[in-house]
């Protein structure tokens, strides 16, 4: 039977992220997109933190009732303030960050770990850092922001979203580090500039994609001749 599973995000744009990447496996995908919670989060002062936590849990457990086999969740704000314990729900969540932190984890070389949304910073350094921690990892990291970008694709300016990523990652690159990208909404833009200098760039998509096909073992979707 084809496994379902359900992708809560914070814009529409991871949408088509999930979609491509998915397409040779043989599975079908439920999206739900709710992008007022991180302006709300970000914007208004009378919306607390408790505020966040219960919509994002009713998010969670909404999808949940869906008859999905798994829930993705592609926003690394959205899985810093979900909690876990409050859910009563028994549907496995795949979190985009985790396979993504295993990975540089594993990195024993000082890292660049670049970001285009300010707010999503904080929650994902602290989850990284934890999970380093969990897993007796030592990791060097340095935070990069790309400031004035992500403003961009929030409306809807992918085209130039992805060019001043470009720009700014064609520069950085040059420096000859590990570099990577921490957010979906980036992942065009790091693909773009590695095929164009043959340099590697981590990205939680290539992370991703593996943890989900292991997790509900799935398969390719077979091929009519």
């Amino acid at each position: 039977m084809k496994k379902r599973l359900g992708c809560l995000h914070a814009h529409y744009s991871n949408i088509d992220y999930i979609e491509k990447a998915l397409s040779a496996y043989d599975i079908e995908l439920i999206h739900f997109v709710d992008p007022a919670l991180m302006y709300r989060v970000t914007s208004d002062e009378n919306f607390k933190a408790v505020d966040a936590q219960n919509k994002v849990k009713d998010q969670v457990e909404w999808i949940a009732q869906c008859n999905v086999d798994a829930i993705l969740i592609t926003c690394t704000n959205y899985i810093a303030i979900l909690q876990e314990e409050q859910l009563s729900i028994s549907v496995p969540i795949i979190k985009i960050d985790e396979p993504y932190f295993e990975f540089i984890c594993n990195i024993q070389q000082p890292q660049k770990i670049l970001f285009t949304n300010p707010s999503t910073v904080d929650g994902t350094m602290e989850r990284l850092n934890q999970y380093a921690y969990n897993h007796q990892k030592s990791i060097d990291i340095e935070v990069i922001v790309i400031n004035n970008t992500f403003e961009l694709i929030m409306q809807g300016l992918k085209h130039e979203y992805n060019q001043e990523l470009f720009k700014c990652l064609n520069t950085i690159i040059e420096e000859n580090k590990i570099i990577s990208v921490a957010q979906l909404s980036m992942v065009d833009a790091a693909q773009e500039v590695e095929y164009m200098t043959s340099k590697s760039i981590i990205n939680p998509l290539d992370t991703l994609i593996s943890s989900i096909v292991n997790q509900l073992k799935i398969d390719k979707k077979t091929m009519v001749l």
